[in-house]
């Protein structure tokens, strides 16, 4: 058993990895094998957590700082393990699909900070406007900050799928034993089954009223929720999802 589970996934090719190759393959494994995901899911599910006394304590910023600083970590990694790949391709020609769709998702992860930094202001109580009122991008969720969102999800998730895709890529150029794709593919399938399961339980909360609360009268409580499977809040639903 252990001698198949270290033989190479393509017996006609042997399995050889050089110094740079090794370090970038560990680093981005690391950033988007582990970290990003991760991130994600925190992000989507954890805006209400199952202790906090909704509405009555809002804007939860745990899911934040651990999105945040999941991705920024991710990003340095990536940057880190590109830097050394630089150094390998000195030594060798690379020609694989794995270089095309490193470099996509390098494009999309820039066009997310650059959408980050210009997603606009804040607003409410905690980030009140000079003029000391309550508006803000996020607050009376401007189309600015609705474009945000929108493009935010949608490249978030497309970032995903091309870094399984460029994982794989990798595993098979470098011709990975058994045991990665084995073990791989069992983090994929506890990452996805963890994804349905919290889905199921409805904790995919909508980030306006985790922030603000679900006061008809504000404005992101007017508008459409953005997201696929993302909910509104009752406390009802919180009072269940905590009792679950």
């Amino acid at each position: 058993m252990i001698e198949w589970l270290l033989t190479p996934i393509d017996i006609s090719r042997p399995h050889e990895i050089d110094f740079y190759v090794m370090w970038h393959s560990r680093l981005m494994m690391l950033a988007w094998g582990i970290l990003i995901p991760l991130g994600v899911i925190i992000c989507r599910f954890c805006k209400v957590t199952p202790k906090q006394d909704w509405p009555t304590k809002l804007d939860n910023q745990v899911w934040w700082h651990c999105h945040l600083t999941m991705q920024i970590s991710a990003f340095i990694l990536t940057i880190v393990a590109l830097l050394i790949v630089f150094q390998y391709s000195q030594h060798t020609t690379y020609t694989h699909i794995h270089q095309p769709l490193g470099w996509a998702i390098i494009i999309l992860v820039i066009s997310q900070i650059i959408a980050g930094l210009l997603r606009g202001s804040k607003g409410g109580p905690t980030h009140p406007a000079p003029d000391g009122s309550w508006h803000g991008d996020h607050f009376d969720m401007s189309r600015r900050r609705v474009l945000f969102e929108y493009f935010h999800k949608t490249v978030g998730y497309i970032l995903i799928y091309l870094s399984i895709a460029s994982i794989l890529s990798g595993m098979w150029h470098l011709n990975a034993p058994r045991w990665m794709w084995l073990v791989y593919t069992l983090w994929l399938v506890l990452l996805i089954a963890i994804y349905i399961l919290l889905q199921k339980k409805g904790l995919a909360k909508d980030t306006y009223q985790a922030i603000w609360g679900p006061d008809p009268s504000l404005p992101g409580n007017q508008k459409k929720v953005i997201g696929l499977g993302v909910q509104q809040i009752t406390p009802n639903s919180v009072d269940q999802s905590s009792d679950s």
